[in-house]
């Protein structure tokens, strides 16, 4: 999957760290230049770092914005990461905008722009709640013995077949010990039946045996 991030602090460096760990490739666009050549020396993978501003659609292109899979903007400033977010989608057609907030006031202005926004506010909330279900989530790795997991898998940009068209669920051959269960798109989950079909930026949910999510990935880069 490749991935531009809009940002290199301590957000936008620790996300690309964690993508490139999982062999993916990032391009971060970082607007201060002692940042940046701090990321390029830091980093490891297979990545490219742009000195330059993330709203400008020229620093994007440098990026290889065309042929990405997911735009993150993880700046500190809201503004900044909404007009990144809009370049991005309207202008390079990105499959997936994600937008990091930083105030919770403005998640509803994202969110009516269709663009996936992450308020570590939040998120902070949202893991307290899921505390709650722990007991729940302990039984259920009892009863698997830890071997087989619930993944999301962003659908990417397709070489072999047609975006516009998507490819039914039929077509992707995952190997022995995993199914696909569920795909989550802009209109909500659909419980996958031999009709669905997958368009780039769906989030394919995965129910799969843990030591072959590394084959199941490379199917959907393959796509």
């Amino acid at each position: 999957m490749y991935v531009v991030i809009s940002g290199g602090g301590k957000v936008g460096s620790y996300l690309a760290s964690v993508l490139l760990e999982s062999r993916n490739e990032v391009a971060v666009i970082e607007q201060d230049r002692v940042a940046a050549d701090r990321l390029s020396m830091n980093l490891e993978g297979r990545y490219l770092v742009i000195h330059g501003d993330g709203c400008d659609s020229r620093y994007q292109e440098d990026a290889g914005i065309r042929r990405a899979d997911v735009f993150v903007a993880s700046t500190g400033q809201d503004d900044s990461n909404l007009v990144s977010c809009e370049i991005a989608k309207r202008v390079f057609n990105v499959p997936r905008c994600i937008a990091r907030v930083n105030n919770p006031k403005n998640l509803r202005v994202f969110r009516k722009t269709g663009i996936e926004c992450v308020s570590s506010t939040t998120l902070i909330a949202t893991l307290i709640e899921e505390e709650t279900l722990m007991g729940s989530v302990n039984v259920t790795s009892a009863l698997t013995h830890g071997n087989v997991s619930l993944n999301e898998i962003v659908v990417p940009r397709m070489r072999h077949h047609s975006g516009g068209s998507g490819v039914s669920v039929d077509e992707v051959v995952l190997p022995q010990g995993a199914l696909i269960a569920a795909v989550v798109t802009k209109d909500g989950v659909e419980v996958v039946s031999p009709e669905t079909l997958l368009f780039p930026g769906d989030r394919a949910i995965v129910v799969a045996e843990n030591d072959i999510m590394p084959e199941v990935r490379a199917v959907f880069r393959e796509l």
